[in-house]
């Protein structure tokens, strides 16, 4: 059986989107601790629109600045922001959820991460590249049920393709198949050369392809929005489980809400394939939002690289 995972970079016009959700988002929290916010950002050939709900005490939030900040200069920018919906903000406003859902959480013994070792290997990849080429760029890589790798892909902008793969061979040596810049060098990305679109990366953002999602994405969402806070906290929970089980191999976590209502109406564990139920955790959206430090900004670091795996509160 053979696994693939990918990994883009934060030059990629997605995850560019990404970046600019979470930058506005932590702006808002900075000022505002209890801000309410829902902001999706699309990039598109020298356009950035910004969207989305807001409810805050925050004051003078220069949304273009955070744009061109992350962006570059020369855009122009669109935002259009309304306050939240007040009938979802009633069940917001007594504890419940911000919306339904169903969130999962995953950790494996493959990596000292508790990451899927296809995973890690491509985001490693990923990250050493980009530090020579801070460009748009993706990476990929197959391993075997073994985790030995048969096949890794590379493709970055400005980055010429024999000095490219070079730094390849060096990060992952010893591969039977390399497949750098296989539609040849490119040095037009990001908006230049495509859309972005908050949310699109979410299986970049959770654990690869082998691991189901609750398909909510994160990027510019409060924490009282379930899909985000709930699915670190249903990680956190897997990696407690994992280290307090010395023999366990994989704990997958599965969480469903129902909008306005503060308790869980799912919380199961899967270790190594045998279910149980979930307890000693405060699942409600304030008990995790306490417990896991979410109402801070913190959201920017979380856009590049993955939310898992990087040592947040969530691990």
């Amino acid at each position: 059986m053979l696994k693939t995972a990918e990994c883009v970079s934060p030059g990629h016009p997605d995850k560019m989107c990404d970046r600019i959700s979470d930058a506005i988002l932590d702006a808002y929290l900075a000022q505002d601790p209890t801000s309410r916010v829902a902001i999706e950002s699309v990039g598109s050939h020298g356009q950035v629109w910004v969207t989305g709900e807001v409810t805050t005490r925050a004051t003078d939030i220069d949304i273009p600045a955070i744009v061109k900040k992350i962006a570059g200069p020369g855009l122009e920018i669109r935002v259009h922001v309304v306050a939240q919906s007040p009938e979802i903000a009633q069940g917001v406003d007594t504890g419940g959820a911000g919306d339904q859902g169903i969130m999962t959480g995953y950790a494996t013994r493959e990596t000292p991460t508790y990451m899927p070792r296809e995973y890690e290997l491509a985001r490693g990849l990923c990250q050493a590249v980009y530090a020579q080429y801070p460009h748009d760029g993706k990476t990929q890589v197959t391993v075997d049920e073994n985790g030995v790798i048969s096949s890794v892909v590379c493709s970055f902008q400005n980055a010429p393709t024999a000095a490219l793969r070079t730094l390849v061979e060096s990060v992952i040596p010893n591969s039977p198949a390399y497949h750098i810049n296989p539609a040849g060098d490119w040095n037009q990305g990001g908006f230049d050369a495509d859309a972005g679109l908050t949310g699109r990366k979410i299986i970049v953002d959770n654990y690869g392809p082998e691991v189901a999602v609750g398909g909510g994405a994160f990027s510019g969402k409060d924490p009282s929005k379930v899909d985000r806070s709930a699915a670190y906290m249903a990680r956190r929970i897997a990696v407690d489980y994992l280290e307090a089980r010395p023999e366990a191999q994989t704990v997958l976590v599965k969480l469903a809400y129902a909008i306005g209502h503060p308790e869980a109406l799912m919380a199961v564990a899967t270790v190594d394939g045998v279910p149980e139920d979930i307890v000693g955790y405060d699942l409600t959206p304030r008990g995790i939002k306490t417990f896991l430090g979410l109402e801070a900004p913190i959201y920017a670091e979380t856009a590049a690289w993955g939310h898992f795996g990087r040592g947040f509160n969530w691990r």
